[in-house]
């Protein structure tokens, strides 16, 4: 089956689960006009279901291929490709001095949950150019902007983040490609790359290398890293197109999923190294590559979001086809479908839920971000980036926890037809395994969340999150709906275990760091699982509440309903494995060296 965007479920998620609304309407996005949210999503999604999307399962069974050290990429990518431009998705939040729209993060968030759930493979490219164009963006000289930023912004060039390297994954203080000063203030670049997204392809003329590299005086560590702008061609002053730069693709991955997207190991420095440009300042480059990251790990999150969606669109449609067995008390002949018996629905529901509370925490990060980027009050500023901080290594470990979940689920829900590749099911769950891996892996998120984010302010900003949940609890308690069901209870049980769990890590980050680091991923599936479940019944309230035309308000009702009594009522389990797990991980070395 093809996509549809669940456009009436983002704009509620958007609106009022995310606040955008709300933020439009305190004046933080300028000129803005909300009421145009509804037609971009729309002609996203009907671009996403009529180009990318018939191309998903080709691209996968063909993939990219390596030849004579050029990479083709899968029949139609590259019209595909040209289409995207084109129709000026690749500059919608794009800054407009170089040819953006200058549209809200947050409106190119939910874009990036289409283009993901259409066709993950090929969305990937789009996402690292507009890294890089963050990058560039705040970072680079006036030269290098007028060079570069315009081709990137419309998609003409596309862009690359290049980090790790074989000995150095994770730890990114350990690479090894270094840089040499040219009298002319450029560098020479020598090293190699590995899982380099997009590292070399056929879709655009030029591709702009983000390389991460050490000059030979940088102290060492992460101090002593710089970035480098390092294009494919050289360019001209006038735009033009030069000489081949000494970068080149040296291998190709074989990969479990997301084969139509090229992952490449990069060579730079055969021919007399790699023609490259600073970015910044020299060994702050660490600083400079962190804004592609933070971009990077939103959207990667919203990979998980898309690929859930996709993975729930096909599972339901396949439960409504398929018929086996009856329905309790059902009479007559015949076999009933799939979709009549409670564990099917059960899992339909938890696939459904765990989507929805993890798209109103990607864009609820991408509101934050939005207005820390545009408010002109220092104090929202301030506590806007705060915000977006916290929520981000949430956004995107959670997110991407639940797209593999999800995918799982749907493989379940199609039987022995989802372990068989025709059904496409399976494809869904390689291509999103990845997404908890790459951009930093999700323990990584975990450990970012409880030393950075949590101990900042020695945890002002978990409390004024959790400030703002209890309110929503609190409108949910005193509804008096009943079809909200124990949601109230539930979401303030979680509520509790999320406050007493995050104090616990809180004291002993300085005395016992061990103990908070190992009870750090279920601290985060505790605190995504909360903060979901609080968003889904925020929603549910405005469906209910407003006159938006969201449709039925009592299948939102229902849905953070079952989140909260399915979902969030694990949170008492996940705070004692927080508090009680430590001690048994840290004594784990007689078992695991066993």
């Amino acid at each position: 089956m093809t996509y549809r965007a669940p456009i009436s479920d983002m704009l509620l998620a958007l609106n009022h689960g995310a606040g955008l609304k709300d933020a439009v309407e305190a004046g933080h996005y300028g000129n803005f006009d909300i009421e145009i949210t509804a037609a971009i999503l729309e002609e996203a999604g009907r671009f996403a279901s009529e180009v990318l999307a018939p191309l998903n399962r080709a691209g996968d069974q063909h993939g990219a291929r390596l030849d004579d050290g050029h990479v083709t990429t899968a029949p139609g990518w590259a019209d595909a490709y040209r289409r995207w431009t084109a129709a000026g998705w690749n500059a919608v939040s794009g800054p407009e001095d170089f040819g953006g729209q200058g549209l809200p993060l947050a409106i190119n968030a939910a874009c990036t949950e289409i283009w993901s759930a259409a066709n993950i493979a090929f969305g990937l490219c789009p996402l690292l150019t507009l890294s890089a164009i963050e990058a560039l963006h705040t970072h680079g000289s006036d030269a290098l902007k007028t060079i570069y930023l315009e081709k990137l912004v419309s998609g003409d060039w596309t862009g690359t983040m290049q980090l790790t390297e074989p000995q150095a994954g994770s730890d990114v203080g350990a690479l090894r490609s270094r840089a040499e000063r040219v009298p002319d203030g450029s560098y020479r670049i020598f090293g190699t790359k590995i899982f380099i997204t997009y590292g070399d392809h056929d879709m655009t003329e030029n591709i702009v290398h983000f390389v991460l590299a050490r000059l030979p005086d940088a102290p060492a560590g992460t101090k002593g890293i710089s970035l480098f702008l390092i294009p494919k061609f050289l360019v001209s002053a006038d735009g033009s197109l030069g000489a081949r730069n000494d970068i080149h693709v040296s291998g190709l991955e074989h990969k479990l999923g997301i084969h139509a997207s090229p992952t490449c190991t990069m060579t730079m420095g055969d021919d007399g190294g790699a023609v490259g440009y600073l970015i910044g300042e020299e060994n702050r480059g660490m600083r400079c590559m962190f804004t592609m990251m933070n971009q990077a790990r939103l959207a990667v999150g919203l990979e998980g979001v898309g690929i859930a969606e996709r993975a729930y669109q096909q599972a339901l449609a396949y439960a409504r086809e398929r018929r086996q067995g009856r329905a309790v008390g059902a009479s007559g002949d015949g076999m009933d479908a799939i979709i009549v018996h409670p564990d099917v629905r059960r899992m339909l529901m938890q696939m459904r839920a765990l989507t929805a509370a993890a798209r109103s925490i990607c864009y609820a990060t991408a509101v934050a971000l939005d207005v820390a980027a545009r408010a002109t009050d220092p104090e929202v500023h301030a506590a806007a980036a705060t915000r977006g901080a916290l929520l981000t290594p949430i956004a995107k470990a959670f997110s991407t926890d639940i797209g593999n979940e999800v995918a799982s689920f749907g493989i379940q829900v199609h039987g022995g037809m989802g372990f068989i590749e025709e059904t496409g099911a399976a494809q869904h769950y390689r291509d999103a395994r990845i997404t908890s891996i790459y951009e930093g892996t999700n323990g990584i998120q975990a450990i970012d969340l409880v030393t950075r984010k949590l101990g900042a302010d020695g945890g002002a900003a978990v409390r004024a999150l959790l400030d703002e949940l209890s309110k929503i609890v609190a409108r949910v308690e005193t509804s008096n709906d009943p079809a909200f069901g124990t949601t109230g209870t539930r979401l303030r049980d979680a509520l509790g275990s999320l406050e007493r769990a995050s104090n616990w890590i809180l004291e002993r980050l300085t005395s016992s760091p061990n103990d908070a680091l190992a009870g750090a991923t279920p601290y985060l599936r505790l605190f995504g699982s909360t903060l979901g479940g609080c968003k889904l019944a925020e929603e549910a309230l405005a469906a209910r509440d407003s006159s938006e035309g969201f449709g039925d308000p009592l299948r939102y009702v229902t849905l953070a309903r079952f989140f909260a009594e399915n979902v969030a009522v694990q949170a008492p389990a996940l705070e004692r494995t927080v508090i009680d797990g430590a001690e048994a991980i840290n004594s784990a070395e007689a078992v695991l060296l066993d």
